[in-house]
């Protein structure tokens, strides 16, 4: 999913570099006629590596060029000389990277700490030389190994935003206006459903100079999990973060309802989503007196008594202070 410069999916092709064949060279200077074999092994070629770069927060840098192709080893050379081993190429991607087989849709690792290597093809090994096959019936070897091919692969790049808290709720449910309110992130904001076509990070600032970080993902729909709607474009985003912050409208039809339709989507995508700390928030509630409040509370307590909530609003200031702190303890349990 993109929009603008952030990009959480891309398919690239890599290529690792072939390995230098080995030299069948033969031993020659003055006064020695017939020296022996001398020739060096051939270079290693360049292997293809992802590595972590805490500084990144998108792929963007992978939207214009998707190709990419390591050095092939150099050929080994006379006086039993290695040839020089291909440079290697890094493809560098933010924290919370996964990186899959396109054509097999197999993960083949996750990039999770800052300056972590892994290596997503090998280069291939170089040709020994022909030094190597000298033996008592065989003193004058005129061949030598050739180097191993490299590999080719297309790989697909998939980020998954690391946060603290994770936003859930259907569109136009006031995550990007709450979001907005609770830290200094300034995402699109509009009455209209699907105003956010990507996740947008915020440092909530807390008391004492703490802070945690909070994500705003795009509005969930039924049948999400089944790739409806923005399908899993978002929904891999939930996995990352520690706590999910459940935001229902007070003026939805049935609130309950409406949670058990999120809660729903999560189980289907998977299941292990509703093992993960929650809370909901009664978004909007600027619209209610203090004595609708207190009867919706009533009508909620037999539906919502395994799980905490409160009422707020983004505009009015209601219950925003109380929600940092219950996210805090949440995040510090």
């Amino acid at each position: 999913m993109t929009e603008g410069n952030f990009v959480d999916y891309v398919k690239v092709y890599v290529t690792s570099g072939k390995g230098g064949k080995g030299s069948a060279h033969l031993h020659r200077e003055k006064y020695v006629a017939k020296g022996g074999p001398d020739g060096g092994d051939g270079g290693r070629g360049g292997h293809v590596i992802i590595k972590g770069n805490k500084n990144l927060w998108t792929l963007v840098h992978f939207k214009f060029k998707k190709h990419f192709k390591a050095e092939h080893g150099e050929h080994g050379s006379k006086n039993r000389s290695t040839g020089a081993d291909g440079s290697d190429v890094y493809l560098e991607v933010p924290l919370g990277t996964v990186v899959r087989d396109t054509e097999t849709n197999e993960v083949l690792f996750e990039i999770t700490e800052d300056q972590e290597e892994k290596i997503v093809l090998e280069g291939g090994m170089g040709g020994r030389g022909n030094w190597h096959f000298k033996s008592p019936t065989n003193q004058t070897p005129r061949y030598a190994q050739p180097g191993m091919p490299g590999q080719e692969a297309n790989i697909t790049l998939e980020l998954k935003v690391l946060a603290d808290v994770g936003l859930v709720g259907f569109p136009n449910a006031g995550k990007s206006t709450l979001l907005s309110v609770m830290t200094s992130a300034k995402p699109k904001i509009a009455d209209y459903e699907f105003t956010t076509l990507k996740p947008n990070l915020g440092i909530v600032e807390y008391r004492d100079f703490r802070s945690f970080v909070m994500a705003d993902i795009p509005g969930i729909i039924e049948g999400a999990a089944e790739g409806k709607g923005l399908g899993h474009y978002f929904l891999r985003h939930i996995e990352r973060n520690a706590t999910l912050l459940f935001l229902i409208p007070a003026d939805s039809k049935d609130i309950s309802q409406e949670y058990a339709i999120l809660l729903d989507e999560l189980r289907r995508y998977n299941p292990e989503l509703l093992d993960k700390k929650r809370l909901v928030a009664i978004s909007k509630c600027d619209m209610l007196d203090a004595e609708l409040i207190e009867e919706m509370k009533e009508d909620m307590k037999e539906d919502f008594k395994d799980v905490p909530y409160l009422f707020i609003s983004s505009v009015s200031g209601l219950g925003i202070q109380e929600l940092k702190d219950r996210l805090w303890v949440f995040l510090n349990e």
